[in-house]
């Protein structure tokens, strides 16, 4: 079993509230966390208005499927997510 985490970063300009910034990123873990091999979180600056950083943790058999599944989550967030990106990380275990 291998371990891949995406960690991806937000900047939210002109976000001026928690309520707001939800809004704007609703939908991450309920589209995300449906698949059976990832989980969602969002694991940094959950107090800040204007930035967030969320967390995805995939799970396969082989690294190449894992990188697939991750870059599926990539193209999805900047096409659907009303923030700008302004980082990806990944990380295997």
């Amino acid at each position: 079993m291998r371990i891949g985490v995406l960690t991806v970063s937000f900047a939210l300009p002109g976000c001026r509230s928690l309520k707001e910034k939800r809004q704007r990123l609703s939908g991450l873990r309920e589209r995300f966390g449906r698949h059976t091999n990832v989980a969602v979180c969002e694991s940094d600056h959950a107090d800040a208005h204007q930035r967030a950083e969320w967390s995805f943790v995939a799970t396969a058999q082989s690294i190449p499927l894992i990188d697939q599944t991750l870059t599926e989550i990539e193209q999805r967030i900047l096409e659907s997510v009303d923030a700008e990106v302004t980082r990806f990380a990944r990380e295997m275990i």
